[in-house]
């Protein structure tokens, strides 16, 4: 089997929805490489000998090789220099930079009132405005457990004098917007605006209906 290297070549079409629908954030250098070498010689060893991660591994392997009919073949008669073409046309990395693109401007519009326009206006290229800058995307990033109507933090947050760890999660991820302190995992990755991001990603972007925007609105108010 020849890949072209270019957009054009359906390994790259498998490879933005292997990223969307199988494994995000896979490595498919690495993914290759070791499955290649258990399929040669480590064929022969028992399951057991594996690693939990490593069969998880596998098994992400084998959803690949159903998806590209003759990719089997050409990953065991092909060399490294094969192995490296198919690694680079199906990285995910390139629907992700899709759906981020994508995103930035649908966003925009689910976060505006219907009929009314973000004071200031956002721009979709622009990031400067953006952040903790902005009364409407500040209300969604800061952390949870914080209080955004507290000016002094504010001012801290968006000076950069507050430094928003990993562990402290926005409020946008949150069920209506509401962060419980006695249980910071009620209503986790459960908010309107992720729902309509999914629908967006993983159906289609004309799957994300006015209704469950008007909801998302509400509780932003």
């Amino acid at each position: 089997m020849i890949f072209n290297s270019s957009a054009t070549d359906p390994l790259v079409h498998y490879g933005r929805h292997f990223g969307r629908t199988v494994h995000a954030l896979c490595n498919f250098q690495a993914l290759l490489t070791n499955r290649i070498l258990r399929m040669g010689e480590l064929a022969d060893a028992p399951e057991e000998n594996f690693t939990a991660k490593e069969q998880c591994e596998h098994h992400v392997f084998q959803e690949l090789l159903k998806s590209v009919a003759g990719l089997e073949e050409c990953l065991m008669q092909g060399g490294d220099d094969e192995v490296d073409a198919v690694a680079e046309l199906a990285s995910a990395s390139g629907a992700r930079g899709d759906d981020t693109k994508s995103l930035k401007g649908s966003v925009l519009n689910w976060i505006t009132p219907k009929g009314q326009n973000l004071i200031p206006p956002l721009a979709r290229d622009m990031k400067v405005d953006c952040g903790f800058h902005h009364e409407r995307t500040g209300v969604l990033l800061f952390p949870a457990g914080l209080d955004w109507s507290n000016s002094e933090t504010k001012a801290k947050l968006k000076s950069g004098e507050i430094i928003v760890t990993g562990d402290q999660w926005p409020l946008f991820l949150y069920a209506d917007y509401h962060y419980d302190l006695k249980d910071p995992w009620n209503g986790l990755f459960q908010s309107a605006l992720l729902v309509c991001a999914y629908r967006h990603t993983f159906t289609s972007p004309s799957s994300v209906d006015r209704e469950l925007i008007q909801v998302m609105l509400r509780f932003m108010e």
